[in-house]
């Protein structure tokens, strides 16, 4: 470093680095987002005022009320931000802001030149470079300080963004540090009050210490009137406008809390949300230190999905909202906060490092997580099955994705059986008949949601054997990973209530005319386009003519092609439409059949039992909706002549 004394300017100072473009590359590199200068400039004024309070104590002086201001001047296009910390001396300056600084950017600028970009992730976050975010945003920047030991003398040291500086006498009065941002053409948008209370409340709101930020020339205004007026009521207010009134629920001791407390931080955290379901605290100080309070949100499946929902602060200091390195991908839809400062940043604080503490936090929060809804499930049985709908999909989702999470969880997994309750498998299969338990063994029926037959599933439960219900989207992958995955001493399996109607249900023998009339339905249907194949069976009692039982191998893979993206892809699955030919529709079908006049209407009789099985179990859809309306007004018709 070089430095000279000028009588007239005072002392100026020189860098002596060899890099000439340094700021641009700093600016270049140091952050993504300008207004970080803003949290940058507050985080500092913060740690000075705590090492003030902190020195005071041991010298058992009168600590100062803590304070930091942000005045805006946009006359003269200024941003002012001031703190009554610890303050510094002119060596200190030189030594904090000039040296130290400086000479970790020329390093930070090489390294930026020399490497590759996979190395240059490595090396942000290596150095202090906070206080020059400041020049993203400021052509000039100007420091004044007092610092707090006697006899010291203010100091002001002036920057415009180039290697040179100047330090100055200064008549700052009180202890604390005063910086002068004068802001450039290109920011100007932070001389609006609104913008930067929003970028202050963003970054600040719980910090330790008050920050106020007041608008000059509004006040100014305000003071001017207030002069002119001739009565007390005539006098407006000062606007004293504090920007962190909230205080993070998270530092304090869980035991001292009580489930308002929780509610209300969240409404203040997510004002438009409904009320959290639950929550889960999280305080840990070794081996790491962590922080923070994680809400389960009650899901609006009419918003789309936000990733954004967890913040993440150091210190109190909002850093990001992009937790994916901390937070497993299935338990994205939580949300809260998360306080740590042993998560590494980089040097904006913007962004998460590769680091073994990062997998230790994901797999503490994981743990925190599984244990609250372990201790729900087992204390408050009611309460669990009541979120359930809720948090159904990210706990099979963490089943799938999380082994540790799946050794716990699956024994907690719930399924609503034939009669609407809430079940595990182990309590499914301990509700099955005793005559059925040697066939089934541990085989447990699933009926899927608005595609299953309702008829089976009623003629099984009549029987007393109750199905699973099962969603689309998630558990043909949740079912084959509980089949594939062993956890405990169970080798569970699932199958389709079609393909297990037959083995359940008890049939007679196939007499001559039972083949005729299966040989009859194949004729009707011999021109259908889909790979459809006939089946008959005799069974008592059966509510239902014909169902269709679908490969459970193809459909499964189907399900989870649709499930990742791929519904345009049509698979071929085969498809059997088993015949109950017990049942008087078919019975008359065929008697009608037998007369040659009667053909047209036996044949409308078939085609609307395969319509209504189709109904049943996958729907209808497009010309084949439209072609069994028609046809069954046409049936209508036929059948209400027969009565003339």
């Amino acid at each position: 470093m070089n430095s000279t004394v000028n009588q007239e300017t005072g002392r100026s100072g020189k860098i002596s680095v060899s890099t000439n473009d340094i700021f641009p590359i700093i600016k270049k590199w140091l952050y993504s987002e300008h207004d970080i200068f803003l949290r940058e400039l507050i985080s500092n004024a913060t740690d000075a005022i705590t090492k003030r309070q902190t020195l005071s104590q041991m010298k058992n002086l009168q600590a100062e009320t803590p304070k930091i201001t942000v005045e805006i001047d946009k006359d003269n296009k200024k941003i002012i931000i001031s703190d009554n910390g610890l303050g510094m001396t002119e060596e200190e300056v030189e030594k904090y802001i000039a040296q130290l600084a400086f000479s970790g950017a020329e390093e930070f600028v090489q390294k930026m030149k020399e490497t590759s970009s996979d190395v240059k992730n490595q090396v942000i976050g290596k150095f202090g470079l906070g206080f020059y975010s400041a020049f993203m945003c400021a052509s000039t920047v100007e420091i004044e300080s007092l610092s707090m030991n006697e006899g010291s003398k203010a100091t002001k040291w002036i920057c415009q963004g180039e290697t040179d500086y100047q330090f100055y006498a200064s008549e700052k009065a009180t202890v604390g540090t005063t910086i002068t941002l004068s802001i450039n053409d290109e920011s100007l948008e932070f001389l609006e009050s609104y913008k930067t209370r929003s970028v202050l409340k963003n970054y600040c709101d719980f910090m330790p210490y008050p920050i106020e930020l007041i608008d000059l020339k509004s006040r100014k205004e305000t003071i001017e009137h207030n002069e002119k007026a001739t009565k007390d009521e005539e006098k407006k207010p000062l606007d004293i406008d504090i920007i962190n009134a909230h205080e993070p629920l998270w530092k304090k001791d869980p035991s001292t809390l009580t489930d308002k407390d929780y509610e209300t931080f969240y409404s203040e955290l997510f004002p438009m949300e409904a009320p959290a379901l639950f929550w889960i605290h999280l305080n840990i100080d070794h081996p790491f230190e962590l922080k923070g309070i994680l809400y389960f949100p009650k899901v609006n499946p009419s918003k789309p999905f936000n990733e954004k929902n967890i913040r993440l602060y150091n210190k109190q200091v909002f850093v990001s909202d992009n937790v994916k390195e901390v937070i497993p991908e299935f338990l994205s839809m939580l949300k809260g906060v998360i306080d740590s400062s042993d998560i590494p940043l980089n040097v904006s604080r913007s962004a998460l490092q590769g680091d073994p503490n990062i997998k230790k936090i994901s797999n503490y929060i994981v743990k925190k997580v599984t244990e609250s809804l372990k201790k729900l499930f087992n204390n408050d049985r009611a309460k669990f099955e009541t979120i359930w709908p809720e948090i159904a999909l990210f706990v099979k989702y963490g089943t799938i994705s999380d082994e540790k999470f799946d050794e716990v969880m699956r024994s907690m997994l719930l399924f609503k059986n034939s009669e609407e309750k809430w079940i595990t498998f182990k309590e499914y299969q301990e509700s099955i008949p005793s005559e059925f338990k040697e066939k089934m063994g541990e085989t447990i029926i699933t009926f899927e949601k608005n595609q299953s037959d309702e008829s089976l599933k009623k003629q099984l439960l009549a029987k007393g054997v109750h199905t699973i219900e099962t969603e689309q989207f998630i558990d043909p992958h949740l079912t084959q990973h509980c089949e594939y995955k062993k956890v405990g001493d169970h080798n569970l399996k699932f199958a389709s209530i079609d393909t297990e109607f037959e083995k359940l249900i008890e049939s007679e023998t196939l007499d001559a005319e039972s083949i005729q009339i299966k040989e009859m339905v194949e004729e009707i249907l011999k021109d259908q386009k889909e790979n459809l194949s006939v089946e008959a069976r005799k069974i008592e009692n059966s509510t239902s003519a014909a169902y269709i039982k679908v490969d459970q191998q193809m459909k499964r893979f189907q399900q989870m092609s649709k499930s990742m993206g791929n519904g345009d892809i049509m698979f071929p699955v085969k498809k059997t439409l088993m015949l109950n030919l017990t049942h008087p529709v078919l019975q008359n079908a065929w008697k009608l059949w037998q007369k040659n006049d009667k053909k047209a209407l036996a044949t409308k009789l078939i085609e609307n039992t395969l319509d209504l099985a189709r109904i049943s179990s996958e729907g209808l859809e497009g010309q084949n909706r439209e072609k069994f309306i028609e046809r069954t007004q046409d049936l209508l018709k036929d059948l209400s002549g027969l009565a003339l």
